[in-house]
């Protein structure tokens, strides 16, 4: 497929991939793309998953005709971009690498033996020539590992982004780009929003026309949509007003009240109420709608004298993936010693700039006519949040 009349994009998908880092979860497989830029020079961007290197190599071939690549430009090591490195350089023996120094370093521990010494070492700003266009360099520290560059084609105005601006899915999924693009964001750079930051601002200064991606499709149209939600995910900021309402329920009384809650919001004119029943829930997909939402409510049942393991859980994601900037909620419910409500709030608290309100909600095994009213009280102060 042709990008534009010099860049050809000669990546793969995999339609039958379940797991991505063998931990979330995939309904319509993954993309792994890669890309030719051809001119006096050719330079391939990237490679893709071992998995898929003989499909890689014979697009590679394909595209190349009979011509030989000058460059390898590896702009992301993690093994889903660079584990077809040494089988490439089996076929195109004599091929420059170009990438960060880190990258090198890196490329050292994956492969021991690469055949071969020739690198081209690029830091930020620095460029490259390939005739009449020219490639500049622009250093992602974190973004979301530390030897992350990312590539300007001035002259055909397209930005090869690494990992930012990917998504879940393969390249020509038929859905909605914002929702795979924000599970995919907060669950594998959410950490890094400083850094992203840093990107945008490096970005901002470019002219670009296409955001090329090493996950999912091709952006060309409307880039200011992908760039204005980029802005938001990286700054903390919720993207949307609403109640997402996280519940860990173990026999179901808790759940039921979640139900409640929800109910209650809905009646007083909260317009978007998210429900998620935390045991059965993609952990990603809570990740991304606990970060999509201004509010939340935790409600959980004490186990064991600790908090239910599935909202242990979601709270250990939320912290690893940078948490912060919300208001929340909490209910708690335990038939003999509820603690769960006093543990979350600990949770919270070792986040960046939670507000957790006071009108935390205990639930002495199933819902009476005062938790009722107790639940009015708190929706009264989410709306007022």
């Amino acid at each position: 497929m042709n990008i534009t009349d010099a860049i050809t994009y000669i990546g793969v998908d995999d339609p039958n991939l379940e797991l991505f880092e063998n931990q979330y979860m995939l309904e319509r497989g993954m993309a792994y793309n890669s890309y030719l830029v051809s001119d006096d020079k050719i330079a391939v961007m990237d490679t893709v998953d071992f998995s898929k290197k003989d499909e890689w190599l014979g697009n590679l071939e394909t595209a190349l005709g009979n011509k030989k690549p000058d460059y390898l430009v590896v702009q992301h090591m993690e093994p889903d971009h660079s584990g077809s490195i040494e089988e490439f350089l089996k076929k195109y023996p004599g091929t420059t690498i170009v990438c960060s120094d880190k990258a090198k370093t890196f490329m050292g521990q994956f492969f021991k033996s690469l055949h071969t010494d020739e690198f081209h070492i690029v830091k930020n700003c620095d460029t490259l020539s390939l005739g009449s266009r020219e490639l500049t360099f622009i250093t992602a520290p974190m973004v979301h590992w530390p030897e992350v560059i990312l590539t300007y084609d001035s002259k055909d105005k397209v930005l090869f982004s690494a990992d930012a601006f990917g998504k879940f899915g393969i390249r020509e999924a038929d859905e909605e780009w914002d929702c795979e693009a924000r599970r995919y964001y907060f669950n594998i750079c959410g950490k890094y929003g400083a850094q992203v930051q840093n990107v945008l601002k490096a970005a901002a200064k470019l002219d670009i026309e296409i955001i090329a991606p090493l996950h999912g499709p091709i952006l060309t149209q409307n880039l200011n949509h992908y760039i204005d939600l980029y802005d938001t995910w990286s700054s903390y900021k919720a993207e949307d007003k609403g109640v997402y309402i996280a519940c860990a329920s173990i026999h179901g009384h808790t759940y039921e009240a979640a139900l409640k809650l929800k109910e209650i919001l809905e009646s007083k004119g909260e317009k978007i109420v998210e429900l998620a029943n935390l045991g059965s829930e993609d952990i990603a997909e809570a990740v991304e709608d606990g970060f999509r939402y201004d509010r939340i409510v935790l409600m959980c049942c004490t186990y064991d004298g600790g908090i239910f393991l599935p909202m242990a859980d979601y709270l250990t994601h939320l912290g690893a993936k940078g948490f912060q900037n919300r208001t929340a909620a909490i209910v708690e419910n335990g038939t003999w010693a509820p603690t769960a409500g006093r543990q979350i709030r600990e949770r919270l608290e070792g986040m960046k700039n939670i507000t957790v309100l006071d009108q935390m909600v205990t639930i002495r095994s199933a819902m009476t006519d005062a938790n009722i009213k107790e639940l009015e009280e708190l929706a009264d102060a989410l709306i007022k949040a």
